[in-house]
């Protein structure tokens, strides 16, 4: 407990140790205008009659319960499965923090691995790790690896422009003021025949987002084979939901494959905590950051789990540590795990069906009404383009008065689509919200 000051002595006493002579001087930099003689507290309330005030004050979010979502851009509304909150709230994982004594962390490491071989069989790699702190993390850590592979002598990281743009800025973030040059987002029009051709000697990795940013399935047959031509590798980050109904990277020849794995089992959240997928091939796993769980026996035969990999500089010395990711996010790793166990290869599928048919759905009916159009012809899966006959900031402002929350306005990162949104549609969202959709469209714009 704080010690708490009973008699004037005792404040005196605390005044002289930090060195001022009364309570006036220790506010003297607070302007008076702004300090409080007294708390003007509000009359005190019974339990029942704050917990109703609180409900009161909850009603006024524009929370998912109450609105029609339309928002995707990262981070994605999906049906949770009730076992994975049961899963996850069990104490033992629920305050779990790290496997410092991993031979005591036996539940935990089992979990993670659980959740590694899931990530292996659905991205289509040889190895997973523990996981990042997010999609972005995961994506600059892949580009820092790439360099690493190269002894250092390749210095060029090339990066579409339809990457999402929060996880370009944490690249760029994560290389300022080292030798490493970001390029290809320059021109945010660039597409991957542009990114093709800036291959050279000093490339050490390309990176791609597929679906992109945009919700478009990007055209990545051969692309590996000119990659990999220039010596270099290529990472792509995915959607997971995607990869229930599309070929996995590794089918056609990604190095490394990062991603977010929020939507795998957990909330939206307002952005986090969230989990990075990060997977590789098995060559490249010594240069991996973050932990790698195996298993094992022990001498009696009984099957175990240990940390066979920790590269982490509070595990080893800094010049050989890969990173400094201080945690797994292994509650985050745990809802994925169950999330992927619960809904299997046919559960998951299904919900990738739905998001693809939704959207298609979605796209077709607003690209009907006069003054919007689908920006391109390109697949996509569950997010689009269109571009809109008003500011879209104009429109979602409207929709959100109708308890519709809009599209991503993606004039905010890319200023020549300022009249363009990016609608998201998951198998969240029903026929009727659809509909509804496209009626309040019609009814905001001239």
């Amino acid at each position: 407990m704080p010690y708490v000051p009973h008699t004037d002595a005792d404040r005196k006493a605390m005044l002289a140790e930090i060195g001022v002579s009364s309570i006036e001087e220790l506010f003297a930099d607070v302007p008076e205008e702004v300090r409080f003689p007294e708390l003007k507290l509000p009359k005190p309330l019974s339990e029942p009659e704050i917990l109703k005030e609180l409900r009161a004050m909850s009603e006024r979010n524009a929370d998912l319960d109450h609105y029609a979502c339309f928002l995707g851009a990262g981070a994605y509304n999906h049906f949770v499965p009730s076992v994975v909150n049961h899963v996850i709230g069990r104490s033992e994982f629920y305050t779990a923090y790290t496997p410092y004594q991993p031979e005591l962390s036996q539940g935990t490491l089992q979990t993670i691995f659980e959740y590694q071989t899931m990530i292996c069989a659905l991205t289509g790699m040889e190895v997973a790790n523990a996981s990042h702190y997010d999609g972005a993390t995961a994506l600059a850590e892949a580009a820092l690896v790439a360099v690493r592979i190269s002894r250092g002598k390749r210095k060029k990281v090339i990066i579409s422009p339809a990457v999402h743009p929060e996880y370009r800025q944490t690249l760029r973030t994560y290389t300022r003021g080292t030798d490493i040059l970001v390029a290809g987002d320059e021109d945010l029009t660039r597409e991957l025949d542009d990114l093709k051709a800036m291959l050279d000697e000093d490339t050490a990795c390309l990176i791609v987002q597929n679906p992109n940013f945009f919700g478009q399935l990007e055209e990545v047959d051969g692309l590996a084979d000119a990659v990999h031509e220039a010596g270099a590798l290529l990472i792509v980050a995915v959607d997971p939901i995607s990869l229930g109904l599309f070929r996995p990277p590794g089918e056609y020849g990604a190095d490394i494959v990062v991603g977010e794995g929020q939507s795998l089992g957990n909330a939206i959240s307002f952005g986090g905590p969230y989990l990075g997928i990060f997977a590789c091939l098995d060559k490249y796993k010594r240069r991996m950051p973050g932990r790698l769980v195996g298993e094992t026996v022990d001498v009696e035969g009984r099957r175990g789990y240990v940390l066979t990999l920790t590269p982490r500089e509070q595990h080893i010395r800094r010049e050989k540590a890969t990173s400094n990711i201080c945690t797994n996010e292994a509650l985050c790793a745990l809802a994925a795990g169950a999330y992927l166990a619960a809904m299997g290869k046919t559960g998951l599928r299904k919900v990738a069906e739905l998001c693809y048919h939704k959207a298609h759905y979605a796209a077709q009916r607003i690209a009907a009404i006069p003054g919007f159009e689908l920006r391109d012809d390109k697949p996509f899966f569950k997010e689009f383009v269109v571009r809109c006959p008003k500011p879209p900031a104009d429109i979602n402002r409207q929709l959100l008065q109708r308890k519709i929350i809009g599209g991503y306005e993606l004039g905010k990162a890319y200023p020549h689509l300022a009249d363009c949104m990016l609608f998201c549609v998951t198998e969240m969202n029903t026929r009727e919200e659809i509909d509804r959709l496209v009626e309040a469209l019609q009814e905001v714009t001239p």
